[in-house]
């Protein structure tokens, strides 16, 4: 198959994230960009859905000439357009899939619609030391907590998943419960640092469940009744309970993937979403794996959030396997979309 040039799209919530692919084996990654609204958003504590949407419609333009400027590329170069489908916002969904329609049927090109989690899911291949297929993934991105068994693009097993709060949810609601400002999640970590190993005992839920089903709502309410019964909580007591948090968090997600490494007879570990950032998941995977003899993978840090780059990967990937490519014009974003249904 001739090389391909993807431009690739990400628009699903409060990132709007573009990059150029190509798939040649010397080429992969050659320039990406991604501006974050966090800034916006944090006076209302979270994302509003309607200030997301303009936003993306004032910088996909911009980063687009962006990226094209600086990996030297013009547009009438670009093979192909993937953007985000879905799962996220409609009405930030409907901007990106949009732009990348009109685009693609001025410049005469197909599109390759992307599950937005797919491009977590793959997104440590991006990595200097990329995973060969088959391998585990631990995939922890906002209301997704899953394990899946990978064996090649478009091939994923699930395995096991959470059955309520995910992982990214349970840290943004404790942090909320905590008086951290928006985004909570690394608010929380950071608060963690500073905290006391084992001062607060918060329970580890499912940990000996026997599958590889997360729940976390749980986890969420403990914190909530430990806030209430100090009162106030001063700094020091904050940082406690982030710690105690956080380490129960870090310890089921750690068991568990582990046992799904050790059950599938597989030796390589994926790690991606937002929470793949943590630095204490991080540490505690590394020293596992290392005593397991288990490879760990992780995207670079800056691919662990919500990035363009990731959705060209996926798509270079898809269209490569003549997946998911259609013609440039109709289209439909899907807010609400499992994985399972976007295999084919």
């Amino acid at each position: 198959m001739p090389v391909m040039l993807i431009l690739g799209i990400e628009s699903s919530c409060d990132e709007t994230g573009i990059a150029l692919y190509s798939t040649d084996p010397d080429g992969g990654l050659l320039a990406h960009a991604l501006h974050s609204q966090i800034v916006m958003h944090q006076a209302y504590g979270g994302v509003v859905p309607e200030l997301a949407s303009r936003d993306h419609i004032r910088r996909v333009v911009p980063l687009v000439r962006k990226v094209l400027a600086e990996s030297g590329r013009s547009l009438s170069e670009v093979d192909a357009i993937a953007y985000t489908q879905g799962p996220g916002l409609a009405g930030a969904l409907l901007v990106g899939a949009a732009f990348a329609e009109g685009l693609a049927t001025a410049l005469g090109v197909p599109t390759v619609p992307v599950h937005h989690l797919e491009g977590h899911l793959l997104s440590p291949l991006l990595s200097d030391t990329p995973p060969r297929f088959p391998f585990i993934a631990l995939l922890v991105s906002g209301g997704h907590s899953q394990l899946m068994r990978v064996a090649g693009v478009g091939a994923y097993q699930l395995l096991g998943e959470t059955l309520d709060d995910a992982a990214g949810e349970a840290f943004d609601k404790t942090a909320k419960l905590l008086g951290l400002p928006y985004p909570g999640g690394a608010a929380l970590a950071d608060l963690a640092a500073t905290g006391r190993p084992g001062l607060v005992k918060l329970p580890r839920p499912m940990l000996n469940s026997g599958n590889l089903d997360f729940s976390f709502s749980g986890l969420k309410t403990a914190v909530l009744i430990k806030v209430r019964e100090i009162g106030t909580p001063d700094e020091q007591q904050r940082a406690d309970i982030a710690r105690g948090f956080q380490d129960a968090i870090v310890e089921v997600l750690v068991k568990k993937s582990m046992r799904a490494v050790m059950d599938s007879g597989l030796a390589q570990l994926v790690v991606a979403g937002g929470v793949g950032a943590n630095q204490e998941l991080r540490r505690q995977l590394d020293a596992q794996a290392a005593k397991a003899r288990i490879a760990v993978f992780y995207p670079k840090l800056e691919f662990c959030t919500d990035n363009g780059a990731m959705i060209a990967l996926a798509g270079g990937l898809r269209f490569a396997a003549g997946m998911s490519v259609k013609p440039a014009g109709a289209f439909a974003v899907r807010p609400r979309w499992p994985l399972a249904d976007a295999l084919a």
